[in-house]
């Protein structure tokens, strides 16, 4: 699928300080894709994105992928903070939680798609650096959430889903699902407790790879699919 954008450029960009190896999905969280383009763009808003996807499918170019767009705020994932320096950020329109959250279009998430193989391959991005803002940011951010279908993008290719086969409801360790948290990429605490911060970070992981049950508490279904996403991370290629 070729993606034709239509450019529409944002002076909310700066230089690079490094090399993208990175891709953020977020939504915009606005009323209309149009006010949230026109908030990308207003210089005294100081946001942008690289990319605008809009609900038909169609595509907007609002800053160039080698410059840095102001996308992530405040932000961790593997060790790294300050993401906007490494990343190519994509706002996918829908008006989010706060003003009437729905399912993504189908073409919307073609184009998506199409679009994250087309920066994945440009910037050799691994699977496991294409991550949701809410992954990203928990403490802050639920996007683009639990509707997005992750598994279909997984399945072309875009970012890691845990295929699994049914596990058997059970409590799981604290300590040990804190641990394989943080092996995968978030920030998470190792305090052996199921403290206020732990909760966030997992029901971030849960929005993202077990929408069905965002609940926050350690159970076997969340140890089993974070140890299949490690394991799936072990296997992948790395840039030489």
């Amino acid at each position: 699928m070729s993606i034709a954008a239509i450019d529409l450029p944002s002076p909310n960009h700066d230089a690079r300080p490094a090399g993208v190896d990175m891709l953020v999905l977020h939504y915009t969280g606005m009323r209309s894709g149009r006010d949230a383009i026109d908030r990308l763009r207003d210089p005294a808003a100081r946001v942008s994105a690289h990319y605008v996807v809009e609900e038909d499918g169609t595509v907007f170019r609002l800053v160039p992928e080698e410059r840095r767009a102001w996308h992530a705020g405040v932000s961790f994932w593997q060790g790294r903070r300050g993401l906007n320096d490494v990343s190519v950020g994509i706002e996918i329109v829908n008006p989010g939680h706060e003003w009437g959250y729905r399912r993504f279009p189908d073409e919307q998430m073609r184009t998506v798609e199409a679009l994250s193989l087309q920066i994945i391959a440009r910037h050799g991005i691994p699977a496991d650096r294409v991550v949701a803002h809410s992954d990203i940011a928990p403490d802050r951010k639920q996007d683009p959430g639990e509707l997005f279908d992750w598994p279909a993008l997984a399945r072309a290719g875009v970012g890691l889903w845990p295929n699994m086969e049914a596990v058997p409801a059970a409590p799981a360790p604290v300590d040990a699902v804190q641990a394989g948290l943080a092996a995968f990429g978030y920030d998470c605490p190792h305090t052996g407790q199921l403290d206020a911060a732990t909760q966030v970070v997992l029901t971030a992981f849960q929005r993202r790879f077990r929408p069905a049950r965002m609940d926050g508490q350690p159970d076997a279904e969340c140890l089993a699919r974070l140890g299949r996403l490690l394991a799936m991370r072990d296997l992948l290629p790395r840039p030489a």
